[in-house]
């Protein structure tokens, strides 16, 4: 069965097409930074590899770039659209509706749409792969696997907001949970990996998501108890765009004080804020080159996204009450170096310790980097979130 796999994030699509159940990768590829002057694309097979730079305006202009790729006479991989069995798409926000992979409908995209306002960066640009791809694969089956669904675990106690009951209760409002499918992949390589190479379940994990959006989840046995994220993609972490955590009172005072809309702050919460906001920089990369070069507001950003990350470590080995390894994952979390060490230092009371060597490495394979001592496992593992979702995908069509 050959499965494609669509991961339109909120300013990037990572594509892979996978021929199942053997999970071999017959093309694979990211198209990011896009809506900024310049984006970057890649294509590659066994045979190819394709690296431009190009403006990319919107995902359906980057989704249409990749179907050429994939149909081209040269560096293609298939002769026909009638090949692809089914395409996998990842959906960030499921609301209450969906807490499984399901077969997208009229009516499953209709409710992807009535949650647009609870993941505006995110749920928009999945329908318009999804819409997309019905189109170019017309004969396959599309099928939508959600953020949220992995953190259907966690409990009440955690996921309950205090408001009034009415509003759980009648109107779903509660913490969700995101980027359920990467969290998800590497907390079970990370399992297996302590496991087999230091004889250690790794029952007490914390996974740190750090890419354009960002989020941390505590898991226990294997299973999300908590979480960064909440109603929507926006609080918790510091973001590309996103301003993560804020005081409430702040909005009123938006509102109330300076005169702004409801609709502009809400602009700026989740386009204008976060390391965007810091620095006039939203790509982490641009802002470390920046960083390096003395710019102060690069440096305080960092070291603010830093201390953030920091702060949920620690509550998060409260609520799990121990820690056996935290992961780093995501385009961030997996490259940047930089942001790894400003994390692990001067953690040594959570067991947490650094090996500022081995941080350097960079590798496509999980990797150690904390000292021999470390109480504390430090991994770097690459999500795969495509992979994950052609799993089940392909699950849900065979059973």
């Amino acid at each position: 069965m050959k499965i494609v796999i669509l991961n339109s994030g909120s300013s990037s699509i990572k594509y892979q097409l996978i021929n199942m159940p053997s999970n071999d990768v017959l093309c694979s590829g990211m198209i990011d930074r896009i809506g900024l002057e310049t984006s970057n694309l890649t294509y590659v097979t066994d045979t190819t590899k394709i690296e431009e730079n190009m403006p990319i305006a919107n995902h359906k202009i980057g989704l249409e770039k990749i179907a050429q790729l994939l149909l081209d006479e040269t560096v293609g991989v298939i002769k026909s659209t009638a090949e692809i069995d089914a395409v996998g798409h990842r959906v960030v926000h499921g609301g209450s509706a969906f807490s499984n992979t399901v077969i997208i409908t009229a009516a499953v995209k209709d409710k992807i749409r009535q949650l647009f306002e609870l993941a505006p960066l995110h749920n928009p640009a999945n329908l318009e792969g999804i819409i997309v791809a019905e189109a170019i694969f017309s004969g396959a089956k599309q099928v939508a696997v959600f953020d949220t669904a992995f953190h259907q675990t966690i409990p009440v106690v955690a996921h309950k907001y205090a408001i009034p009951n009415y509003l759980l209760t009648e109107n779903k409002i509660r913490l969700y949970g995101f980027h359920g499918t990467s969290h998800k992949y590497v907390s079970e390589n990370a399992m297996q990996y302590l496991k087999q190479n230091v004889n250690n379940e790794g029952s007490n994990i914390i996974t740190i998501h750090l890419g354009n959006g960002c989020s941390m989840t505590a898991i226990k046995e294997g299973k999300s108890i908590d979480h960064t994220l909440g109603f929507g993609p926006m609080n918790g972490l510091i973001m590309g765009t996103r301003s993560g955590d804020v005081d409430q009172s702040v909005i009123f005072y938006l509102v109330n004080t300076l005169g702004y809309s409801l609709e502009a702050v809400n602009t700026m919460l989740q386009k204008q804020s976060g390391m965007l906001g810091l620095t006039g920089y939203s790509d982490l990369r641009d802002i470390e080159a920046n960083a390096e070069n003395g710019n102060a507001d690069c440096q305080l950003a960092l070291a603010m996204n830093a201390y953030r990350i920091k702060k949920y470590i620690g509550s998060y080995t409260a609520v799990l009450n121990g820690l056996d390894a935290i992961i780093f994952t995501a385009g961030i979390g997996e490259n940047s170096s930089y942001i790894r060490k400003l994390v692990c230092t001067d953690m040594e009371y959570f067991g947490i310790r650094l090996d500022e060597s081995k941080n350097e490495i960079r590798s496509k394979a999980i990797r150690e980097i904390n000292t021999e001592d470390s109480k504390t496992k430090i991994l770097v593992i690459p999500t795969n979130e495509e992979i994950e979702i052609a799993n089940q995908v392909f699950e849900l069509l065979t059973t």
